[in-house]
C-alpha cells in the first residue's frame, strides 16, 4: 500500500543488489555508528529487522544519494559497479569492517569517510536520523529490495531536504510547526515561547523521522498509512496535535 502512496515504481532486485555489492559507501562509519541504536527498546522491530539488514538499505542508499551528487556535480555518469569484495562472500554482515574502509570506497572520494564532503549545506547524502526514517520500511517491507525502492522514493521525491547536509528541510518543517501551533493554540505556543521552548527544542527528533522516534511501532505504522495517504506534511500537523493533547499538563509542569 506504501509502494501505491509514493507512486514508487517496481524495481529489479539486482539494481538493489549492485549498490550492496560495490561495499562500503562514503558514510559507512556515521551509517554504523547509528544502526546498533535505532528501535532498540522494541521488541518487535528487533525480531523481524537485522542490523545487518538495516545497514545494508543505509548503505545502498547512500551510494545512490552520493552517486547522484557527483553526477550533478561533475557533469558525468556514475562509475559502474565494482566486483563483489571476498569479504561479501558467503557472509551476513555483507560490509568490512569501519578500519577496512579505506580499501572498499571508490577513488573518487577522498578526505573523508562520512557524508558531508564538501560544501556541507549543499551535499545531499546519509544524515543521522535516517536509521530511524527506515526502519519501519524495513519492518513492513517483504524484502529489502522493497524496503529500499519505498525509502529511496520517499526521501528523494517527499522530502529531499531532509537529506541535504544542512537538513534545511528538517529545519522549515520546525519553524512551521511554531507558525501552526500559533495559530491552533495562540496560549501554548505563547507559553512555550516564554520559555524558550521553540519546536527545534522539543520537535527535531519527530520531525526528521516522521515521529517513527516516538514508539511504540504499530501506531507509527498506523500513523503512517495517514502520512501517506494525505501527505508526509501532515506530520507537522500531528506534532502540534500531540502538544494540544498535554497542553494542561505542559502548562502545569513545575519544570517549566
Amino acid at each position: 500500500m506504501w509502494l501505491i502512496f509514493l507512486h514508487a515504481p517496481p524495481l529489479r532486485t539486482d539494481a538493489y543488489l549492485d549498490l550492496v555489492r560495490q561495499g562500503a559507501s562514503p558514510a559507512y562509519t556515521k551509517i554504523r555508528n547509528d544502526t546498533f541504536r535505532t528501535l532498540t527498546t522494541d521488541p518487535l522491530f528487533r525480531r523481524r529487522v537485522t542490523e545487518n539488514s538495516l545497514t545494508r538499505v543505509l548503505n545502498a542508499i547512500a551510494w545512490k544519494l552520493h552517486d547522484a551528487h557527483e553526477s550533478r556535480v561533475n557533469g558525468w555518469m556514475s562509475p559502474p559497479t565494482l566486483p563483489v569484495p571476498k569479504s561479501l562472500d558467503g557472509s551476513d554482515s555483507m560490509f568490512p569492517s569501519p578500519g577496512s574502509i579505506a580499501t572498499r570506497t571508490r577513488e573518487s572520494v577522498t578526505g573523508t569517510e562520512g557524508s558531508d564532503a564538501g560544501d556541507s549545506s549543499s551535499h545531499v547524502g546519509y544524515v543521522q536520523g535516517m536509521n530511524v526514517l527506515a526502519a519501519p520500511f524495513l519492518y513492513v517491507a517483504r524484502s529489502e529490495a522493497e524496503a529500499f525502492a519505498a525509502f529511496d522514493r520517499f526521501i528523494t521525491t517527499e522530502c529531499p531536504g531532509y537529506v541535504r547536509g544542512s537538513m534545511e528541510g528538517v529545519h522549515k518543517g520546525l519553524a512551521l510547526v511554531d507558525k501552526i501551533l500559533s495559530i491552533v493554540d495562540i496560549k501554548l505556543a505563547a507559553y512555550l515561547s516564554t520559555k524558550g521552548l521553540e519546536a527545534r527544542i522539543y520537535g527535531f527528533a519527530s520531525v526528521l523521522t516522521m515521529c517513527a522516534c516516538t514508539p511504540p511501532l504499530p501506531e507509527v505504522l498506523q500513523l503512517w498509512d495517514f502520512y501517506f495517504a494525505f501527505g508526509p506534511h501532515m506530520n507537522l500537523f500531528c506534532i502540534v496535535a500531540q502538544l494540544v493533547l498535554i497542553r494542561d499538563q505542559i502548562m502545569s509542569s513545575p519544570r517549566y
